[in-house]
């Protein structure tokens, strides 16, 4: 089960990244789906197929990417099923700048009057609205949205109490981001990430390359994140980790163990992530010297 929630993550985020915004109606990007309860004071409020976290607390909230531009009106629906207000969300985040993450910040920053905080690698894409070294390809282009904050690898964002941290995870995009907190359940501390991601998708990792250093990029994440210890694995897509078949399960039986919790998970799915990355690395640069 968990190798196919990788392979539909990788096949999803690799054909969708091809194809052009009027094709979204065919994907499940755009898909509404209810928001759902995570662990502690974190709630999945995104689209079925494009994650976006909110992290709430007593003197404001904090949201963690914005899907596409079609998905921010989804994301504000969502908080408000959930009781909270758009007005409340105080800080904006992204796990990286490309348009299926970052599409909708721009409306979601206005609506809610927030402060954006991004990685330094990714604020010209941000700002730009393009994918970095894809700037000609322009159905890959999202609303610029200004960045308020610009972050570096291990700094913390806290808000009422609660603490964030950004570690910098390469690759994916320049400032791709995997956001890290401590949360609670039945009083115990287990360790969240919502991991960026490390596939390959539309990035060039031969030449020309995506962008200089990209393959160091992603090595350095695998490595990075190799022994990272992660119980509660999140992500950007809900098919990395089956998060929307976990909130079934958790509606289906309330007062079992949260399935949310899964610190056996992450260290195998980085593993798998690494052997795709280099036979793919292998076969475009055997491809690219015939």
């Amino acid at each position: 089960m968990k190798a196919k929630w990788l392979y539909a993550a990788m096949m999803l985020t690799s054909a969708a990244m091809a194809t052009t915004p009027a094709a979204f109606a065919q994907n499940n990007w755009n898909t509404p789906t209810e928001p759902f309860h995570v662990i502690d004071n974190v709630y999945y409020v995104g689209t079925e197929g494009l994650s976006a976290f909110l992290f709430t607390t007593p003197e404001g909230h904090i949201l963690l990417d914005g899907a596409t531009p079609q998905g921010a009106a989804m994301i504000e629906t969502n908080i408000a099923k959930l009781g909270f207000k758009i007005s409340d969300v105080k800080i904006l985040l992204n796990s990286h700048a490309h348009f299926d993450h970052s599409g909708g910040l721009a409306q979601l920053k206005t609506d809610s009057g927030a402060r954006l905080h991004a990685m330094e690698g990714d604020v010209s894409a941000l700002e730009g609205g393009f994918y970095l070294g894809s700037e000609h390809v322009h159905a890959m282009d999202a609303p610029p949205v200004k960045v308020d904050h610009v972050l570096k690898d291990g700094d913390r964002i806290t808000l009422g109490g609660f603490t964030l941290t950004a570690h910098l995870t390469p690759g994916h995009s320049r400032g791709c981001t995997s956001w890290g907190a401590t949360v609670k359940d039945d009083g115990k501390p287990y360790e969240a990430l919502v991991f960026c991601s490390a596939t390959v998708a539309a990035n060039r990792i031969t030449a020309p390359l995506q962008y200089d250093g990209i393959v160091a990029d992603y090595r350095s994440t695998f490595a990075k994140t190799r022994g990272m210890k992660v119980d509660v694995p999140l992500a950007p897509h809900p098919e990395f980790f089956g998060l929307l078949e976990k909130s079934k399960a958790a509606k289906a039986n309330p007062k079992a163990a949260n399935p949310f919790i899964a610190p056996d998970v992450f260290g195998p799915f980085i593993a798998r992530l690494e052997t795709a990355f280099e036979a793919t690395l292998k076969e475009r640069t055997a491809k690219a010297a015939q």
